[in-house]
């Protein structure tokens, strides 16, 4: 699994000109499953991203979470995150999940993170989406299970 998470202070999820999912202060994340995670992973990553301290504190340091801001979160499938592109000029996408499973762990995703008492908005898996966003820093960060 790897996930772009993006800090914002505000962001939206089109479809055919409808806004379907929409957040104010929060994390924008862009969900990438690989073939082979499963549910300790997508727990791991759920953790890291509502627990990462990248919120400024009254000091103005990065020092809250998502939950201490009680941030919001857009929750974007997002398979070409796993692309391959060592060779070559076009990226390859074998180390993605196939798409029935990879929906299945991006709905199991969201629901671990809806589980920590968070506002959630979602795209919808597997189709053509326009993401806009106020990037706030801009702070974005790559989250990897080792």
């Amino acid at each position: 699994m790897r996930v772009l998470l993006q800090r914002v202070s505000d962001a939206s999820v089109t479809i055919d000109g409808e806004i379907i999912g929409e957040i104010g202060n929060g994390l924008v994340l862009l969900i990438g499953v690989a073939r082979g995670d499963d549910e300790n992973i997508l727990r791991w990553v759920a953790e890291k991203c509502v627990n990462l301290r990248i919120f400024e504190d009254d000091a103005g340091k990065m020092n809250r979470s998502l939950l201490d801001v009680s941030g919001e979160i857009l929750a974007i499938s997002q398979f070409t995150l796993m692309a391959d592109t060592r060779r070559g000029r076009r990226p390859g996408f074998t180390d993605a999940a196939p798409p029935e499973r990879g929906e299945a762990l991006y709905t199991l995703f969201v629901d671990l993170l809806k589980g920590y008492g968070l506002k959630v908005s979602c795209g919808v898996f597997g189709a053509e989406m326009d993401v806009a966003l106020t990037n706030r820093g801009p702070v974005t960060i790559i989250i990897e299970k080792p």
